[in-house]
């Protein structure tokens, strides 16, 4: 693994540990709040990311590459209304798509080994980004009615663990 390879992997971990700690604190929050649907769905998602954080540390450490792990910044407590929560979800999803699509555009050109596993994260990146925004647009329909975020919040807490 080149030196600018092992770093573009490396940035990608630091990403996903990012996500990981995000998400469980947006899922803390959406608890405090008594959501416990959204703090569900939140606490999936970032144990999927932390799935993702490891499938990654494996793959550098399986091209005899060096892992670097970084301290993660301290996440805020609060998250706001759940649509301002959700938006910021969606908003960070993109950043983690834009950021794979440029980690592959270089690694095609120099390991296209090491591309595959960026592809199928970007992959999966479709789902993450439709599966937020058809939470924002139901909560934008919901418009803050109790009764609506009730029912959303019942539905999202329906979320399974994945595999």
């Amino acid at each position: 693994m080149n030196e600018e390879l092992q770093r573009l992997f490396n940035r990608l971990i630091e990403i996903e540990h990012v996500s990981t700690t995000l998400y469980l604190a947006m899922s803390a929050y959406m608890g405090k709040e008594n959501y416990t649907g959204m703090a569900n769905w939140l606490r999936l998602q970032s144990n999927e990311e932390r799935a993702h954080l490891l499938k990654l540390i494996d793959f550098v450490v399986d091209k005899n590459g060096t892992v670097e792990l970084t301290a993660v910044p301290a996440q805020p407590s609060n998250f706001g209304t759940p649509l301002e929560t959700f938006q910021k979800v969606l908003e960070h999803e993109q950043f983690v798509t834009n950021s794979y699509r440029q980690a592959y555009n270089y690694a095609i050109q120099v390991d296209p080994q090491s591309a595959v596993i960026i592809q199928d994260f970007l992959r999966e990146q479709i789902d993450e980004e439709a599966q937020t925004q058809t939470i924002v647009d139901r909560l934008i329909l919901a418009q803050n009615q109790p009764s609506a975020l009730l029912l959303l919040d019942q539905e999202l807490g329906q979320r399974q663990a994945a595999g």
